[in-house]
């Protein structure tokens, strides 16, 4: 028994109680994929909200890698759904502090863009235009398929130190939930 109250007063004091009035993470607000040509390509709006953990982070020069997931599901009825196309994009947001600017480079496409604030850069992370994700051709009309986005913090490109802390600090969970929605063909 006083091994058992031991660990109850360990993570009492370990685990915060509260960790701060504000909300953090990220939300996807709206997905939706449209015919462009021959193919769907994604449109999407998120909302990230960065804990002080990871604006810290920020501050003393530690890029933050965040990836957006898209997929493509066909609906089985006495199998598990079929993934058909699975497609991310990747962006490394990066605090200079001898520029006094926040830099965020699109690894999908190569495109680096500075910006003066946080929230500016993270209001250019917000919204995905024209990534192609599924060629026309690839859906079947008889058949149902389901699209699904999720925006995820990578973890594990943080350097190795502060690993541990990422894993088991709620300051760190700041990934969104799987947004699913019908695609119709």
């Amino acid at each position: 028994m006083p091994i058992l109250s031991t660990l109850l007063c360990f993570f009492c004091l370990w685990w915060p109680i509260s960790v701060s009035a504000d909300e953090f993470g990220v939300v996807v607000k709206s997905a939706e994929m449209k015919l462009q040509g021959d193919s769907y390509v994604l449109a999407a709006e998120f909302d990230y909200q960065l804990s002080m953990r990871a604006k810290e982070a920020l501050e003393n020069g530690i890029p933050l890698y965040w990836v957006v997931q898209v997929k493509v599901l066909q609906h089985r009825d006495m199998l598990w759904n079929k993934t058909l196309v699975e497609g991310s994009i990747r962006y490394k947001i990066q605090y200079h502090a001898l520029l006094n600017m926040y830099r965020i480079k699109n690894e999908y496409t190569s495109e680096v863009t500075n910006f003066s604030t946080l929230a500016a850069a993270l209001d250019s992370m917000s919204k995905v235009r024209n990534f192609s994700v599924i060629d026309k051709a690839a859906l079947a009309s008889d058949q149902h398929y389901f699209a699904a986005v999720q925006v995820k913090l990578d973890r594990d490109s943080l350097p190795l130190p502060l690993r541990p802390t990422a894993y088991v600090s709620p300051q760190w969970f700041l990934s969104s939930a799987w947004y699913v929605w019908s695609l119709t063909n």
